[in-house]
């Protein structure tokens, strides 16, 4: 995989995170299921790049 793809990736992932987190401490149902949606997105995104490595080799 790409380097800075996957760091792109993890990074969509971590402030997914950051903001589930934050949702959940202030309560904020919207925030946190953003923040849900965003790890999502990471996570779909680093597994298409994966499969795309896949079928170079």
């Amino acid at each position: 995989m790409a380097a800075g793809k996957k760091a792109k990736n993890v990074a969509t992932k971590a402030k997914g995170k950051v903001k589930e987190t934050t949702g959940q401490v202030v309560g904020n149902e919207s925030l946190e299921a953003k923040g849900v949606r965003e790890q999502m997105a990471g996570d779909a995104k680093q597994t298409v790049q994966k499969a795309k490595d896949t079928v170079k080799h």
